[in-house]
């Protein structure tokens, strides 16, 4: 009839044509379902689904419900948010869709049933109801699929009838390609695909969320975790949170690589941290390995960047804390051990905006360096030519006869070689050695022109990295290396500097500006037709623990780049160079203005004591020290006597003082020689090992 507009497609179908359109991944499971459904095979009864918050359960039940129907099966729906805990309440909902006797079966056996039930965790309390009271009664035929933050209760695996009618899927994040599929179907602009899956880890709701700003127009930013998607992906992660120990305890275990009881006790402060490691421990989206609890991917970036947002010195107080019970730990290990807390102590630095870290992320913690044998040197020398070229090979081919040990491999799973780095003590490198090596009489160069290693001081260089897919790009290669070059800062006595060799050099310039270990200026050098740059750190200006803090605290400031002023006004002085200024300090104890242009005040010696501009005082400290420590031993008395009449209470002249101290002139300048030498020597050990040195 003219006038009358032909009926419009009904808002569900078309729901249901977009849903199907844009939905991705789950394939296992739907076709687990669909098969399932359009057979009379009784092996499977209920399809147990677990993930956390916004993993996409809900969604992937709505798919299986229109599979179901589609199969002309009976569906019914129940979530856990819209009933109360009670069988009474479960069975109302089930019998207003099929027949619920009040005792025997439900349904008609012949009926094809599908049971889909959300949000399950709810419904904890009457798990075992559900179990042994209420699935039993539904025909052999039926199809339960349930949906759950937690997996099931022990009780359902103990069940040996269970055993093969109940299949448990852990529901993960979709794939990198899933991912692009489904931004392709809802209209992503292509250049921006990488980044949308880098950053939302494959998390759906994340994904979606992301995805709609994107296909609107809005921009997607170097960090898209903004407030608003923080927020939500917040509330699905976590429904509620008893307290703010709890939520602390949660902020850890983003920062942490892996969380355990003593980790969590040294943090928060606790005397016992077992409830707080079990509330962790159950949450959906922590998991727990050999080594300790550690939550999904973006969970745990969206925990941190919640924190870093919302509350910066809360994130500053949780980094230092976490990050100093790790320090700890290294000096109380060794090995393996070590390396695995090495692996953590730098985990913690991952997300600072600041810090541009050439770390392959996805592979963190996974590959363990072990030392080259000879077997290996062939594959080793080919490494650096099929990357560098010959003349290159033809060095390392030397360095890895002259010091075999300082030759690592990093391994892929099945044995072969990943990648290598080589590790070379040029303190104990021949002049020929050197010679013959661009880079390695750069280094020496280097430190030659700036501060000369004193006696028996370590210079050390990572002369060699190449991995064998990415070169010196992010990979398991370039992770092993701080693994390595760390155990050597904390084991290698008397180290003086640390060099590190790369090539394109301009691109490291700031990511070792903030790790301190800044650009060697004019060390570049070139073998071949490829130029390295030299980054460089001397360990006698900044120790290693003060440049642990000093990283620590670069890392969290807004402008890591900037210098650290004290390490910068440290001075290194040669032996001869530092007894000269210990024999004028005491010659000038009395004079404050003497006193502060003495080398010593910008010595480690001073400047360890303060961490900052050193006064006067903190040298006048120093050299009583000294002198203390010499009156330690009674042997040495006589020296003291002469020490104090020279130097603490110094008569009008050296003659005066014999003559006060009841001595031949010769017998007391022998004494006070002997005095003045053993001082020298005890501030030198201060100087060259630091404050630890008078324990040993």
């Amino acid at each position: 009839m003219e006038g009358i507009s032909p009926p419009s497609t009904p808002l569900g179908d078309v729901l249901k044509v977009r849903r199907r359109r844009t939905y991705v991944g789950r394939e296992g499971e739907r076709e687990l379902v669909r098969a399932r459904l359009e057979s009379a095979d009784q092996q499977l009864s209920v399809l147990y689904l677990h993930g956390p918050g916004g993993i996409g359960k809900t969604a992937l039940l709505d798919v299986l419900a229109e599979i179901a129907a589609d199969a002309g099966a009976t569906v019914v729906r129940l979530d856990g948010r819209d009933l109360p805990p009670s069988p009474t309440a479960v069975l109302d909902v089930l019998g207003e869709t099929v027949e619920v006797p009040v005792t025997g079966a439900i349904a008609r056996g012949e009926e094809r049933l599908c049971v889909l039930v959300d949000t399950y965790e709810v419904l904890a309390p009457i798990d075992d109801w559900v179990r042994t009271r209420l699935l039993p009664r539904l025909p052999a035929t039926a199809l339960t699929v349930i949906a759950s933050r937690t997996p099931p209760s022990p009780q359902w695996r103990a069940d040996a009838g269970w055993c093969d009618l109940l299949r448990v899927v852990s529901m993960r994040n979709l794939t990198p390609r899933q991912c692009r599929q489904y931004l392709r179907e809802v209209a992503v602009p292509p250049q921006v695909h990488e980044r949308i899956c880098q950053i939302t880890h494959g998390h759906p709701l994340a994904l979606s969320l992301v995805a709609d700003v994107a296909s609107r127009g809005g921009e997607v930013a170097a960090d898209p975790l903004t407030p608003d998607l923080i927020g939500v992906l917040m509330q699905r992660f976590i429904d509620v949170v008893p307290s703010p120990v709890h939520r602390r305890a949660l902020e850890v275990c983003a920062l942490a690589r892996v969380t355990t009881e003593s980790l969590l006790r040294d943090v928060l402060e606790l005397d016992d941290a077992h409830e707080v490691f079990a509330w962790l421990r159950h949450l959906s989206f922590v998991d727990a390995g050999p080594e300790g609890l550690f939550p999904h991917d973006l969970s745990r970036d969206v925990v941190d960047a919640d924190l870093r947002w919302r509350d910066l010195d809360s994130y500053t107080t949780v980094f230092h804390r976490v990050w100093r019970h790790l320090r700890r730990r290294l000096t109380l290990c060794s090995g393996r051990e070590q390396q695995r807390v090495i692996f953590d102590l730098k985990f913690v630095f991952r997300n600072l905006p600041g810090v541009l870290s050439p770390v392959d992320w996805g592979s963190w913690g996974h590959h363990y360096p072990e030392p080259a044998r000879e077997e290996d040197r062939e594959t080793i020398v080919g490494m650096v030519r099929s990357h560098e070229g010959a003349e290159s090979a033809e060095i390392c081919a030397a360095w890895f006869v002259r010091q075999p040990e300082g030759f690592f491999i990093v391994r892929r799973p099945d044995g072969g070689a990943r990648g290598f780095f080589g590790l070379l003590d040029l303190s104990r490198a021949s002049s020929d050695d050197l010679a013959a090596d661009p880079g390695a009489a750069a280094a020496w160069n280097f430190a030659r022109a700036h501060a000369p290693p004193r006696s028996g001081e370590a210079i050390t260089l990572t002369r060699f990295v190449v991995d064998g897919s990415t070169y010196q790009d992010p990979s398991p290669t370039l992770n092993a290396i701080p693994i390595i070059t760390m155990q050597r800062y904390l084991c290698t006595p008397l180290l003086s500097w640390d060099f590190l060799t790369l090539a394109e050099p301009d691109r490291w310039n700031e990511y070792f500006a903030v790790a301190d270990l800044p650009r060697a200026e004019g060390a570049d050098f070139e073998v071949g037709a490829r130029r390295y740059g030299l980054f460089a750190h001397d360990f006698r200006r900044v120790p290693v623990d003060a440049w642990f803090e000093q990283v620590a605290v670069r890392a969290l400031s807004e402008n890591p780049t900037a210098p650290a002023l004290p390490a910068a006004h440290v001075l290194v002085l040669s032996q001869p160079e530092f007894e000269q200024a210990v024999r004028q300090a005491l010659h000038d104890w009395h004079r404050p203005d003497l006193l502060r242009r003495n080398p010593l005040m910008r010595t480690r010696l001073v400047c360890d004591r303060v961490g900052a501009e050193p006064d006067v005082a903190e040298l006048d400290s120093v050299l009583r020290d000294a002198v203390d420590a010499l009156a330690g031993d009674p042997r040495d008395d006589k020296l003291v006597r002469a020490v104090d009449r020279t130097y603490l209470r110094p008569a009008a002249t050296q003659e005066a003082a014999a003559e006060m101290l009841g001595l031949p002139f010769s017998t007391y300048r022998r004494h006070l020689t002997q005095g003045v030498a053993q001082i020298v020597s005890w501030l030198w050990d201060r100087e060259i090992y630091g404050p630890r040195s008078e324990q040993k």
